[in-house]
């Protein structure tokens, strides 16, 4: 069939509903998992999946269908298996730019698998696979919502969360010694600790971030905290640890 003549609107040729039901079901499913990253406030969160999800689903979509008026043609051959090859790999471009390391921590690392698992999941929406893609869906959920849960009963140690402390407090009274003893003592570890000046200020004071890691609630510390005699203002934030 010439290319030319061949109708816009035809199943047969890759452009039908078929295959727009197949990227729908892939911004689906995408859009759940990049819901569940965003609640979590992760760096890859709603957009970003989403996007992953049905350019993968595209991209299988002109695998098998793009390239069919040139497959009669005398010494032509295609492997559309080459295509899914080449998604896969370029989707580690995006995933290794959410991995990053700080001090001994290594973060990003489940965005980066839920990125890749979502790149999957559009491919087999576009590889006409829709009971797969469902169920690896389904399995995601599975995995980052029961996992830990899991994990806290087998795994000692693995309930262990990153969080960040931002404090002002008033300088020149040895306060933030005394604030850092006090994490410790409640189990928590010091990841990192950075302190700032804040100019401007009738009263001399400083503002620290203190990146801190454990087991426990930390609202009981950041309570202990704000009790101490100096302390201004105590902010409390998830650290971005997956």
């Amino acid at each position: 069939m010439n290319v030319l003549t061949a109708p816009l609107w035809d199943v047969n040729n890759g452009q039908g509903l078929r295959q727009l039901s197949e990227l729908g079901l892939a911004l689906l499913l995408s859009s759940l998992i990049g819901w569940e990253r965003a609640r979590q406030q992760k760096s890859a969160g709603l957009r970003t999946h989403t996007l992953v999800g049905i350019a993968s689903a595209l991209m299988m979509e002109v695998s098998q269908h793009g390239f069919t008026n040139v497959l009669g043609l005398e010494n032509v051959s295609f492997d559309p298996s080459r295509v899914a090859a080449q998604i896969v790999s370029g989707i580690g471009f995006i995933g290794g730019g959410l991995i990053f390391v700080r001090r001994d921590a290594v973060r990003g690392l489940t965005t980066a698998a839920t990125i890749w698992l979502t790149c999957a999941v559009g491919m087999a929406c576009g590889g006409g696979l829709p009971v797969l893609a469902i169920a690896v869906t389904a399995l995601h959920f599975l995995v980052v919502r029961g996992y830990p849960l899991l994990a806290d009963r087998l795994v000692p140690g693995a309930a262990a969360t990153a969080f960040e402390l931002r404090m002002t407090y008033r300088t020149g009274s040895a306060l933030l010694p005394q604030l850092m003893e006090t994490c410790t003592r409640r189990g928590f570890r010091i990841l990192q600790v950075r302190v700032d000046r804040l100019p401007g200020r009738t009263d001399p004071a400083a503002q620290v971030l203190l990146e801190l890691e454990g087991e426990s609630d930390p609202a009981p510390l950041t309570a202990d905290l704000f009790q101490s005699d100096g302390v201004i203002d105590i902010e409390l934030t998830a650290a971005t640890d997956e």
